[in-house]
């Protein structure tokens, strides 16, 4: 949890900078572009020199081969990835960046209780217990707090969808690149997958923007660029970790991470000068608690898997 945690502070900082990136060049699907592509570019060249990473291919062709094996559908989690920052480009604005958050959340949450009960991810089925349910809603209930001192603007519309579904979009990610990292036996093969399939899928729709809209102009400021370098943690670590904690409980650490980690850059290099909100702090430590009450241990399940003597 503690991993799933540092994992979400670095995707906290990584929106910012990509986020500092898409406004500086007015196109966030650019700026998305430009992420997957530094990010994709590292990994493909660690998959060629790291051993086990090398291997990926070769393994990953014999699981799709295999009957029973991996799917193709299931190497397709970047896509999910690709989406959310389409998502961002069309919905934020108008639905304001609070209420964008807290769809996503909401979608992300209960994806992630869907995903673990039906099993696809690598730690297998998982019970949707009373503690489950109860952290899932109070990881909701905390970034809407989180956030409340900027949802005064913001009106719910049909747009609310697209985030949400983004957010739906997230578990189910998070659970086929866990299969996929199974499959191959590397993580850094899977994360390159991912960031593959996503910029392959943002590239489709720059594409079409940039015959609507013309080219961007890149901005000159080098450290714009480093967003998809973080992503490489950040995909490589969930994808290393969702065996382990299963779906909802990897994007539960996130999120409080996400949480954390905007804090302390409203701290320590605050994007403008309003200072923090203490709906922010408050939200930040009830979503710790959502991490712990989701975490709590399922007795019952325990019990009736135990054999009599």
């Amino acid at each position: 949890m503690v991993g799933a945690a540092a994992v979400g502070v670095l995707l906290a900082v990584q929106a910012r900078i990509n986020g500092a990136l898409g406004a500086r060049m007015d196109d966030g699907i650019a700026a998305g572009l430009i992420s997957f592509l530094c990010g994709f570019a590292v990994l493909f060249a660690a998959s060629l020199v790291v051993p086990r990473a090398r291997r990926g291919f070769r393994n990953l062709a014999a699981e799709l081969r295999a009957p029973g094996g991996l799917r193709p559908w299931q190497c397709l989690g970047g896509v999910c990835g690709g989406y959310l920052v389409f998502t961002q480009g069309m919905a934020a604005t108008a639905l304001g960046v609070a209420m964008f958050t807290v769809a996503v959340v909401a979608g992300q949450v209960s994806s992630g209780l869907v995903v673990d009960r039906l099993g696809l991810g690598p730690a297998g089925p998982q019970r949707v217990t009373a503690t489950r349910l109860v952290g899932a809603a109070l990881a909701v209930v905390a970034v809407l707090i989180s956030v409340s001192a900027q949802l005064g603007g913001a009106h719910a519309s049909w747009l609310v969808l697209l985030p949400a579904l983004a957010g739906i979009g997230l578990g189910w990610q998070a659970a086929v690149n866990g299969r996929m990292k199974q499959a191959a036996d590397s993580a850094v093969f899977a994360a390159m997958v991912n960031f593959g399939v996503g910029m392959t899928a943002l590239a489709l729709a720059f594409a079409v923007e940039v015959l609507v809209r013309g080219l961007p102009e890149l901005p000159a400021d080098g450290w714009l660029y480093t967003g998809g370098f973080l992503g490489i943690f950040v995909i490589g670590g969930s994808v290393a970790l969702v065996r382990y904690t299963g779906v909802l409980l990897l994007s539960l650490g996130m999120i409080s991470g996400q949480l954390i980690g905007a804090l302390l850059l409203d701290v320590f290099a605050p994007a403008t000068g309003d200072g923090i909100a203490p709906s922010t702090a408050v939200g930040v430590l009830l979503t710790l608690v959502a991490v712990g009450v989701a975490a709590l241990p399922d007795r019952a399940g325990r019990g009736a898997r135990r054999l009599p003597r």
